[in-house]
């Protein structure tokens, strides 16, 4: 198998021709990729379910809206937390490591929050958490398929991409932003056929 170049950190954002529908318009975060898979969450699924009806520790650190997200089909059942330190993660409680105790570097200011640790241990250096219920996955391999496909377009993640306020726009701002072809993209009709 050739040497796989790690996304981890870039955004996958769902191209017009994937037919998934736990995929469509979809904007994944990489939190993982290597030659053993791929790893990510969907940051513009909203739930219903209030953050304080799950995790009502973590609740007063949820950035707008305070719902929990579906980051993927694969185990719905377990949450993830991402959240943004800004800065170079070293301010308040942070350990000589790679930032703040309870906080793992996945890219930049964005990381991955341990939720078996105290919120408040977090609360004074996190500008913005997201919860996730479940996540994305892809066996080895996988997402190069899929990528080769054409189903993806991959580019730069920004920390406000993690916790945007109006998650049903993201999708469209995201690719409005690249300064390529990607940006036309953006216009692409919800359904094609109605044109």
């Amino acid at each position: 198998m050739p040497e796989v170049s790690s996304l981890t950190g870039r955004l996958l954002v769902a191209t017009p021709a994937l037919s998934d529908p736990n995929f469509d318009r979809a904007v994944v975060l990489l939190l993982d990729h290597d030659e053993e898979g791929s790893l990510g969450v969907v940051l513009n699924r909203p739930t219903p379910v209030g953050v304080a009806d799950i995790l009502a520790s973590w609740a007063f650190l949820a950035g707008e809206p305070g719902v929990v997200f579906q980051g993927g089909p694969v185990s719905l059942d377990s949450a993830l937390g991402v959240a943004v330190v800004p800065g170079d993660g070293r301010a308040q409680g942070a350990s000589a490591g790679d930032g703040p105790l309870g906080w793992r570097r996945v890219h930049g200011a964005i990381g991955l929050v341990d939720l078996e640790a105290p919120p408040e241990l977090l609360g004074p250096v996190v500008g913005s958490l997201r919860i996730f219920a479940g996540y994305s996955g892809w066996g080895p391999g996988q997402l190069e398929n899929e990528l080769v496909e054409g189903a993806w377009y991959v580019v730069e993640s920004e920390p406000g991409d993690v916790s945007s306020p109006d998650p049903a726009r993201l999708w469209r701002s995201v690719l409005r932003r690249q300064r390529n072809e990607l940006a036309m993209v953006a216009t692409y009709p919800d359904d094609p056929s109605l044109n």
